[in-house]
C-alpha cells in the first residue's frame, strides 16, 4: 500500500474510534463559475461519507435492496441541517468525518464535518431512517447498533 493509500484508508475511507473518515478531492465539476464548491455538491461529499461508513460497518445498499435481511429495505434521509462556514476550492483535499450521535427506533442521527486540513468548512446533522418496501419505517436492527455507535464519546 502506498503512502497515499495509508492516508486515504482505501477507497472507502476508514472506520475511526468515533465513526468514519473519508478523504475526497474537489474536482472542477464540483465547482461553480467562481472556482468554489457549488453548495449542492457538499451534499454529495456528505453522502459519500455516510455511504462508505455504512459499507465499512457491514451494511451494503445492494444487499438491503435485494432483501437479504428478510425484506427489501432502504435508507432515506429524513432531515438535514447544514452550516456552511467557509468555501472549499478546486483541488482541495477534504476530510469527511461522520459519527453516529443516536439511534432511536427506525432513525439514526449522524453528525458530519467537512474540513480542509484543520479548518472546518461544513457542519451537518443528518436524520436518516430505514423503510421497508411498503414505505413504512422499520426498526433499526439491533445487530447494527454496535457497528454504528461510536466507541469513544
Amino acid at each position: 500500500m502506498s503512502g497515499a493509500d495509508d492516508l486515504l484508508g482505501g477507497i472507502s475511507g476508514a472506520l475511526t474510534e468515533s465513526g468514519h473518515r473519508l478523504m475526497a478531492r474537489v474536482y472542477y465539476a464540483d465547482t461553480d463559475f467562481s472556482g468554489v464548491v457549488y453548495h449542492a455538491r457538499y451534499l454529495e461529499f456528505l453522502e459519500r461519507g455516510r455511504s462508505d461508513f455504512l459499507r465499512l460497518a457491514g451494511v451494503h445498499h445492494t444487499e438491503l435492496a435485494e432483501g437479504k435481511h428478510g425484506e427489501k429495505i432502504v435508507w432515506v434521509v429524513r432531515r438535514m441541517e447544514i452550516h456552511f462556514r467557509s468555501p472549499a476550492r478546486i483541488d482541495d483535499i477534504l476530510t469527511v468525518d461522520t459519527r453516529t450521535d443516536e439511534i432511536s427506533g427506525a432513525r439514526i442521527f449522524m453528525a458530519q464535518q467537512l474540513r480542509r486540513d484543520a479548518e472546518v468548512l461544513v457542519d451537518a446533522r443528518v436524520e436518516a431512517a430505514i423503510i421497508g418496501e411498503n414505505g413504512r419505517p422499520r426498526r433499526f436492527p439491533k445487530e447494527w447498533v454496535a457497528a454504528f455507535m461510536p466507541k469513544v464519546r
